[in-house]
């Protein structure tokens, strides 16, 4: 995409307190149609805001953020866009009293005013391609946590999303369970979905990322495509991360 095109995301000195605290810190990021773009960090390093932010989940008070071409400067204007953007949470925040198939297709049929037949007939096809088929009757309680973050997944992206988010979706998870949920994550980024990660995989980043972010103290440290992000990392802060999160 040319310079002069529209980002996908376009974050532009963006600030965020709670209270005293100062969480994000003069945050600028552009995210590109395509782009698979990793956020890493130590633990309150304003990644997780970050991403909140980008769905309007969290609000900023300075700066802006546009997504798709959309300031995020009003209810409407977000309530439009989580429409466009799926996330996919730590947590897998499904409905524990609805069936896997019921989770998939209420937002498409109450948000999107979709014909059930036709929310139910992508909900089988995508908890298909998630490896769930037969799970669609089950409840949450019933599954494994690799299996509930795959339903999130497949809900997700049920609403037919320009752009997925995930915030840590493989931190709560039995490390027997990691891999099935970034395998899925992989085949995603192979269709080409622009994705933004907030995640501690490394290994995940250094084969999907098209760009990586190290954030500390809720500022953007440095960002570089992968092979120079760990090759060649620049400042002291990420020499120390990396450190600690590949040895």
């Amino acid at each position: 995409m040319s310079s002069g095109a529209a980002a996908t995301v376009q974050i532009d000195n963006v600030s965020k307190w709670y209270g005293d605290f100062h969480a994000l810190k003069r945050v600028s990021l552009r995210v590109e149609k395509g782009d698979r773009l990793v956020i890493c960090g130590p633990s309150g390093s304003g990644k997780s805001t970050l991403i909140r932010c980008i769905n309007g989940l969290e609000l900023i008070q300075k700066g802006s953020i546009e997504v798709l071409g959309r300031r995020l400067e009003s209810e409407d204007a977000i309530h439009a866009t989580r429409t466009r953007v799926g996330m996919v949470f730590q947590h897998f925040n499904l409905f524990p009293h609805l069936t896997v198939l019921e989770n998939c297709v209420l937002a498409p049929i109450w948000a999107n005013k979709e014909k059930r037949s036709d929310a139910e007939e992508r909900a089988h096809r995508l908890l298909a391609r998630v490896g769930l088929t037969e799970k669609v009757k089950a409840y949450p309680s019933q599954l494994s946590g690799g299996q509930q973050q795959r339903v999130a997944i497949a809900r997700a992206l049920c609403m037919q999303p320009d752009i997925m988010l995930f915030d840590e979706p493989t931190s709560a998870l039995d490390p027997e369970m990691v891999s099935e949920v970034l395998d899925t994550m992989v085949d995603l980024a192979n269709d080409g979905m622009t994705m933004v990660c907030v995640t501690h995989e490394m290994g995940f980043a250094s084969k999907v990322a098209t760009r990586v972010v190290f954030m500390d103290g809720g500022e953007v440290i440095e960002s570089a495509a992968p092979d120079a992000f760990f090759a060649h990392p620049e400042s002291a802060r990420l020499q120390a991360f990396l450190r600690s999160v590949l040895h």
